[in-house]
This record gives C-alpha cells, sequence and structure tokens, in this order.
C-alpha cells in the first residue's frame, strides 16, 4: 500500500499492455537498424565491385567478409525480433488468461524468449528491466545469468570463414572471383542419382519374389 492507502502496484491489464508498447518499440528498433545495416551493405557490395574491376583481390576480401559480418549482423536482428513476437504473442494469451483466471500466469516460453534477448546487446539493458518486471508479476522466475561458451577448432573455422569469402566473392562478382558453393551431388529438385533408382527398383523386384514365394508355401 503506498500512501494515502492507495496502491503502488500496477494493474495486471496495464502492466501487459505497457510491455507490449515497449516490445513493438524494440521491435521498430531493430527493423530500422536492419535497413541501416542493408543500405551499409549495399555500398560495401558496390566497393567491391570497382575493387575487382581494379583487380584488387586484397581489398575484395576485406570487403566480402564486410558482407559477411553485415549479412550475420541482420540475421541476428532476425532472430531477436523472432523472440520478441513470441513474447508478445504470450502476452495477449497473458490477457486472455487473466478475464478467465483474474491474473497473470507464470509462462516458460516468454522466460526462455527473455533469456535468449538478454544476449543482445540491443536489447540487454530493456529486456533486464522487463524481466525484473516480469519476476515481480509471477509470470518468470529468476533467471540464471549464463555463460556461452564454445571450444571450436580454430582450423575449421578458418576453413568455414574461407569457404564464405569465397561463395560472396563469387557472388557479387558474377564469377570472376571466389569459388562456387558446393551442389551435394543427385541434389538437383525433383531428380534422383541412378543408383538410388536402381537400389529402388531391385528391392521392389525381391519384394515381389519373396511374397510370391511365401504364397506358393501357404498354398
Amino acid at each position: 500500500m503506498g500512501l494515502f492507502g492507495k496502491s503502488t502496484q500496477k494493474d495486471p491489464k496495464e502492466q501487459v499492455n505497457e510491455w507490449c508498447s515497449k516490445i513493438r518499440k524494440e521491435g521498430y528498433q531493430l527493423d530500422r537498424q536492419i535497413r541501416g545495416i542493408q543500405r551499409e551493405e549495399e555500398k560495401v557490395k558496390r566497393s567491391l565491385k570497382q575493387a575487382a574491376a581494379k583487380g584488387d583481390k586484397e581489398s575484395c576480401v576485406i570487403l566480402a567478409k564486410e558482407v559477411i559480418r553485415a549479412r550475420k549482423a541482420i540475421n541476428r536482428i532476425h532472430t531477436s525480433k523472432a523472440h520478441l513476437n513470441s513474447i508478445q504473442l504470450q502476452m495477449k494469451n497473458q490477457l486472455a488468461t487473466l478475464r478467465v483466471s483474474g491474473s497473470l500466469q507464470k509462462s516458460t516460453e516468454v522466460m526462455q524468449a527473455m533469456q535468449n534477448l538478454i544476449r543482445y546487446p540491443e536489447l540487454a539493458g530493456i529486456m533486464q528491466d522487463m524481466s525484473k518486471e516480469m519476476m515481480k508479476a509471477g509470470i518468470i522466475e529468476e533467471m540464471l545469468d549464463e555463460t556461452m561458451d564454445s571450444i571450436e577448432d580454430s582450423e575449421e573455422m578458418e576453413e568455414q570463414a574461407q569457404a564464405e569469402v569465397d561463395k560472396v566473392l563469387w557472388e557479387i562478382t558474377d564469377g570472376k572471383l571466389g569459388e562456387a558453393p558446393e551442389v551435394p551431388q543427385g541434389a538437383v529438385a525433383g531428380t534422383a542419382p541412378k543408383e538410388t533408382v536402381a537400389a529402388e527398383e531391385s528391392d521392389e523386384e525381391d519384394l515381389k519374389e519373396m511374397q510370391s514365394r511365401l504364397a506358393s508355401l501357404k498354398s
């Protein structure tokens, strides 16, 4: 209770609507970030084409890495937007539950999405504040401060990075630089390797022969 007997706690419906408003605002901010990164990526791609025309392979490789960073940043932001949308959907469910039960319910989906969003630098601050409010409201429990430690082979990472650079160079320079991405054998849509077709036909013949033998034994 606050001063003069008035409660300082927010109405649950008002609180949920406030969270939804904040989530939508952050979603718009992420959309602007994506558009900004895409504009920069287009500039880098133009510079890469110019460097390729001059035969400046070293600059092309550096610019290709910038393109890769831009694309990874956009993918990361799209992932964070998906988590935001998940929370917003769960908030709508909370409003529906609130009408029936009169109280907000605990949600593992919200907790998992919040846990993922706190790892994004763009959203860490507001998500930490929102998670504290959601803990007080009983929607989520206290989240653990997880550190993502991954140990990978450095040579394999370098090979993968080189493959990405080659793919981008091939794409932007229309095959003049880099290498074409590998296409798995028999991966053409609607086709299958001849060996596979022959094996399947052989299996069908064996099955028919076995069924006829069983039929003759029964008779």
